[in-house]
């Protein structure tokens, strides 16, 4: 099957947004790691209702109009991944939680390292909210869009 793509601008960078007909797929980043989403083949189509939607909430997002996302998610990974990425959706705007806050609410609670590669791995950034995660002692960790995006993304959402 292929995947329907088009980039967005943002203040983080480029964005490429992947969708299928299910729903978005990823969000990669414009300097993201070769190979940290697996995605296969994959055609531009602008005009893709999922993708131009999600463009649309991004800018509102961005712009401070919007606190959440309504999309169609298409999430594609192990069941673990996908555990924790749907616990990445469950943490309100404005609010982070840490990597073992994550393990224990999936139940996992000695799985924080396991909880971190698989927010690595979250294909569906900002949507799925990784950024909000951040080190147990409030230091900000590892992030796909690096760390300044991560620290741009938080400051939106405190109003900065």
């Amino acid at each position: 099957m292929t995947l329907n793509f088009t980039t967005t601008l943002s203040p983080v960078g480029a964005l490429t947004l992947v969708a299928s007909d299910a729903g978005l797929v990823a969000i990669l980043w414009e300097n993201d790691r070769p190979g940290r989403v697996k995605l296969g083949a994959m055609a531009e189509a602008p005009d893709h209702p999922v993708l131009a939607e999600t463009a649309r909430q991004l800018r509102d997002y961005f712009d401070g109009r919007r606190t959440s996302f309504d999309l169609p998610l298409d999430f594609r990974g192990t069941d673990f991944q996908r555990r924790v990425w749907a616990a990445l959706l469950t943490i309100p705007f404005g609010e982070t939680r840490s990597y073992g806050a994550i393990a224990r609410q999936i139940g996992r609670p000695n799985a924080s390292r396991a909880v971190g590669a698989a927010n690595g791995r979250n294909p569906i950034s900002i949507v799925a909210p990784c950024h909000r995660v951040i080190g147990t002692n409030g230091a900000l960790t590892g992030f796909a869009g690096g760390l300044a995006a991560k620290e741009l993304l938080l400051g939106i959402e405190r109003g900065d």
